[in-house]
């Protein structure tokens, strides 16, 4: 039996946080929609719901965000990923607002996940960019890797 679940994306600049969304779903047999496109309703009904985005200005995009915060309280298992061309800094993770965010609104945050990927941010734009083939195959199956835990119930925080 397949489990029920949906995963709302933001990816606005080079694809990279969709790429790795599409992993996942495949995994999840989730449906991948924009924060416009989601319905809370839905939502409300999926077993598991995943948002992620990419990294802005070391916070995940604002529209993400604010979608979450409109959520009517709810239950159930969610989680959440990034892409961003800097690393995590492990004492302040992108993802945890988002996290603290979520559990705020009643769901049981399984697990987050991140990786590295293409950036032209500004800083970067001269050189051409940083992490030009991120996310690669090694990313794209940790994001896989990752799923199959959340869709097996051993979900992590990664």
């Amino acid at each position: 039996m397949r489990m029920k679940a949906v995963i709302v994306c933001v990816s606005v600049s080079h694809g990279n946080t969709r790429r790795v969304a599409d992993s996942m779903a495949q995994v999840l047999g989730a449906k991948v929609v924009s924060p416009e496109q989601a319905d809370p309703a839905e939502l409300a009904d999926a077993e598991l719901v995943g948002f992620g985005s990419g990294v802005f200005n070391h916070r995940l995009h604002p529209s993400l965000t604010e979608f979450v915060k409109a959520l009517p309280a709810g239950r159930g298992r969610a989680f959440v990923f990034a892409t961003s061309g800097l690393p995590e800094i492990p004492l302040a993770p992108f993802t945890r607002p988002l996290v603290q965010l979520l559990e705020g609104k009643g769901f049981a945050v399984d697990g987050r996940f991140s990786c590295r990927a293409f950036d032209t941010w500004a800083p970067f734009k001269p050189v051409g960019g940083i992490n030009k083939q991120r996310p690669n195959a090694g990313d794209l199956a940790a994001a896989r890797a990752f799923a199959e835990r959340l869709r097996d119930g051993r979900g992590t925080v990664s």
